[in-house]
């Protein structure tokens, strides 16, 4: 099989494409023939070594993907072999085979192709649980997304629309702020140019109800600082690259909520609001939900693909496609 191979720690560039044997499901694990997969910001992490969970070398980066199931290890009764799946993995997804434990597969939500399938859980069940899970959003509410044109911003402001919040998206550009609005928020802030706290307090008649924040870096205090009393702040990674510090005196000040969220420890402390989630997000799949997908590549171009995005040149998801049928 073909393989996207990380063998020394940098930036994207350094991966390289290679013929590997083929995987073997051990007990537990299943073996699926990947179509596709798709580039989060963590894999940008993990190839140079910034990721709060190393991976030791040489491995195959990628996380998210959709794919076909070709064969089932020892104890293992299903899913049946053929049967289209989407899963996600620490490492493994940029190859044609991956090995995942069977508890790491969902079925395909019925209307998405493998393109779409890869780009949606990930992204997409985030983006449910930060705004509703953990931080109980409410119709009619006030919600701001930071980062909102990226994989995890785009998402939470489809979702936080479908659910009836009205969303401030905030982004670098007003380009991206276009992009948000498509999916439905209903204003923005361009946090390059405009000071982020003082137009989400005028933009929301004083303060938003609730904070997405996948980005991190300097704008997470503004964004804070934007909330109205007894809001809620919900942190989900550090696209910017720096990791914030907040200061605890605007949380007693605004007697505010902080709570931070990772999509692989809810799976282990909460599985029925992962269930929960799984239901909700495949009726709105139904409905005509469809992840934005930016750019699709082959594998032959995961090294720029992954580059895109660590230097945060594209909108919704990038996507490698291993048919061979990718277009950047």
């Amino acid at each position: 099989m073909r393989a996207a191979r990380c063998t020394e720690y940098g930036p994207p560039a350094g991966l390289s494409v290679v013929e590997l044997g083929d995987l073997e499901p051990g007990p537990g694990e299943v073996l699926v023939r990947v179509h596709a997969a798709a580039v989060n910001f963590p894999d940008v992490l993990l190839v140079a070594d910034r990721y709060q969970v190393p991976a030791p070398l040489p491995f195959t980066p990628g996380s998210e993907f959709a794919g076909v199931v070709t064969a089932l290890g020892p104890g293992v009764s299903g899913p049946p072999v053929g049967s289209p799946v989407a899963g996600a993995v620490l490492t493994g997804a940029f190859a044609e085979q991956v090995v995942v434990p069977v508890s790491g597969l969902r079925p395909v939500p019925e209307g998405l192709d493998m393109v779409h399938a890869a780009a949606f859980h990930v992204t997409y069940a985030t983006a449910y649980h930060a705004l509703t899970t953990v931080g109980r959003g409410e119709e009619g509410e006030w919600a701001a997304v930071l980062g909102a044109a990226g994989g995890v911003g785009s998402a939470a402001v489809d979702v936080a629309t479908r659910l009836g919040m009205r969303v401030v998206a905030a982004a670098s550009s007003q380009e991206r702020l276009t992009v948000a609005r498509k999916l439905g928020a209903v204003t923005g802030v361009d946090y390059v140019r405009e000071d982020l706290k003082t137009r989400i307090r005028e933009l929301t008649d004083g303060g938003a109800h609730l904070v997405v924040d996948p980005v991190g870096g300097d704008h997470a205090e503004a964004a804070l600082r934007a909330l109205r009393r007894g809001g809620r702040f919900v942190t989900v990674g550090y696209a910017d690259g720096k990791i914030p510090r907040i200061p605890l005196n605007l949380v007693l000040l605004k007697d505010a909520v902080v709570r931070g969220f990772e999509i692989r420890m809810l799976r282990q402390y909460a599985p029925d609001a992962v269930a929960a989630g799984d239901r909700a997000l495949a009726a709105m799949v139904r409905d005509g939900m469809r992840p934005l997908v930016s750019r699709v590549h082959p594998l032959a171009e995961v090294a720029a693909a992954l580059t895109d995005v660590a230097e945060r040149r594209t909108t919704g998801k990038v996507v490698i496609d291993m048919t061979g049928a990718g277009a950047a």
